[in-house]
């Protein structure tokens, strides 16, 4: 993941964020302000996914943004 490209508009796409992964708290999405692998860890611990799941997750979204 470009983490460039995640942080840098990461204020325009917190919301969708939000959406996408309901259980993600504001906080963790303060937190996170478009770190990856931050953002991967939260939604292991969320909802209990697997790594590989979580950071699939995270690439999937990444793409969305181009």
């Amino acid at each position: 993941m470009n983490k460039d490209i995640i942080s840098g508009k990461w204020e325009q796409v917190k919301g969708s964020a939000q959406t996408k992964w309901g259980k993600l708290t504001n906080d963790d999405l303060d937190i996170a302000q478009g770190d990856a692998k931050y953002l991967a860890g939260r939604l292991q611990e969320r909802y209990g996914w697997q790594q590989d799941q979580a950071q699939r997750e995270v690439d999937e979204f990444q793409k969305t943004l181009q």
